[in-house]
């Protein structure tokens, strides 16, 4: 994170806005000291592999690895060397050689700089990945406990902004519950393809290695804490994108809660707040729903992000350097974004307030038409149900036309036998609601770890 005001063309890295728009913890793991660490753990562990199969002489890992500690790399020459390199890797090796003297060709055998670069970025990944599931869960158990608390709440549900009919705070807070449990399964699907050791040499056929290149991989990857792919996947870039694709899904998905928060926190609605301090330079009456629109503008950036993502799949035969570096571009943009859409989705599900007062009053500024499909039910009982939805629109249209009450309209035009305080009552048209409030929680809370 930035530690002061230098220049910056990313709001990710900017003193001004990285509070906003980033998430410290997750944006640490893509620091430029973090990427050299994992960098650094890659080849003391690629030399502790080779040392066990007999490729590097006795003692070589145990150098290398008092080379590397303590080492603070020369940063201008690193990026000095992406620039006549296209990477880092090879001033950085230079560097590590420079240290552990007599053992010096021992560092970085058979690998390639993609091999390091690759597995660095699965080490953080993961890494990442673990914060995010640990988020995820405390997020649904809150959700959970939301929905819980307001499954009885009645409110209107609106369809393309329009007043529909009947269903509680409780439900909509399921339906914002129930695709993060499903991003949840997701990723643990996920994680077993993404956090694989990358290691496959100049072109993905460890030659160098003679045949202990399978040997070294297995070895290396149990080092590191990562699966052992099929082969070497320099040029397959699947993995990746499917990381990014979720990574949109989840932002998503956390952007049509801010989306719904925002709407209902409107002057003119009322119904929530989201606990955002958001004041106003110009208004002092001001209370802005911050955090919800931040989850909004999140979420399609990541939307936008996810189409590069997809174009660095396109490798040239067997490693690209173009697409390689459109993912340095755009993954941990991706991955910081969902790290503050989590945190901020956290803040307003703690501090989110209803009011269930103001939901029944603007239930009852439609006039009653939110109840037009009850009150066609309810008259079917003593005509037939076409005629009964004939009558309902015309009295629906009247309605509209007087501002006068749909179910009083419908109490003069239409015979009695009907309880029409019965249908007035909006809990009493909620279907299955509330069984599938409570299938939102069971799915919430049966994957508590």
């Amino acid at each position: 994170m930035p530690r002061g005001c230098g220049m910056t063309v990313s709001p990710l890295d900017s003193a001004l806005f990285a509070p906003l728009l980033a998430d410290a913890e997750t944006a640490q793991l893509f620091s430029d000291r973090a990427a050299v660490r994992a960098m650094l753990e890659f080849e003391v562990a690629l030399a502790r592999a080779e040392e066990r199969v007999g490729l590097v002489a006795t003692g070589a890992s145990t150098a290398i690895a008092s080379a590397v500690s303590g080492l603070e790399p020369d940063w201008r020459r690193l990026g000095s060397a992406s620039v006549e390199s296209g990477h880092p890797v090879a001033e950085l090796v230079g560097q590590i050689r420079s240290r552990a003297g007599d053992f010096g060709d021992c560092v970085h055998r058979g690998a390639t700089a993609q091999d390091v670069m690759d597995t660095a970025l699965v080490m953080r990944t993961k890494v990442a990945l673990g914060q995010f599931d640990t988020r995820l869960r405390s997020l649904t158990a809150e959700l959970a406990g939301l929905a819980e608390r307001h499954r009885g709440t009645a409110m209107t549900g609106r369809t393309r902004y329009q007043q529909a009919v009947p269903v509680t705070f409780g439900l909509k807070v399921a339906g914002w519950l129930l695709p993060l449990v499903r991003h949840r399964d997701r990723l643990a699907a996920m994680r077993p393809r993404i956090e694989v050791v990358q290691f496959g040499g100049a072109a993905g056929t460890l030659a160098a290695l003679g045949r202990k290149g399978l040997a070294v991989t297995e070895i290396l990857a149990a080092d590191l804490g990562l699966g052992v792919p099929a082969a070497p996947w320099h040029s397959q870039r699947d993995g990746f994108a499917e990381l990014a694709s979720w990574l949109s899904l989840l932002t998503a998905s956390l952007a049509k809660v801010g989306q719904d928060v925002a709407l209902l926190a409107q002057s003119e609605v009322a119904e929530v707040c989201d606990g955002s301090a958001g004041s106003s330079s110009a208004m002092p009456h001001k209370s802005n729903p911050v955090r919800s629109e931040a989850l909004v503008a999140i979420g399609r950036a990541n939307a936008n992000l996810l189409s590069t993502m997809h174009q660095a799949v396109i490798h040239e035969h067997e490693r690209s350097g173009g697409a390689w570096t459109l993912e340095w571009l755009t993954l941990p943009q991706m991955v910081v974004l969902a790290g503050a859409g989590l945190g901020h989705a956290q803040a307003v599900g703690e501090s989110l307030s209803a009011d269930p007062e103001r939901m029944l009053k603007n239930f009852g500024l439609g006039g009653g038409l939110a109840l037009a499909e009850s009150a066609v039910a309810a008259l079917a009982t003593t005509m037939p149900a076409g005629q009964a939805r004939q009558v309902v629109e015309r009295a629906s249209q009247r309605s509209r036309r007087s501002g006068d009450d749909l179910l009083a309209i419908l109490a003069q035009e239409v015979p009695a036998g009907v309880d029409w305080s019965s249908v007035e009552d909006p809990s009493n048209w909620l279907g299955s609601a509330q069984e599938y409030i409570d299938r939102a929680i069971a799915l919430a809370r049966s994957n508590p770890g």
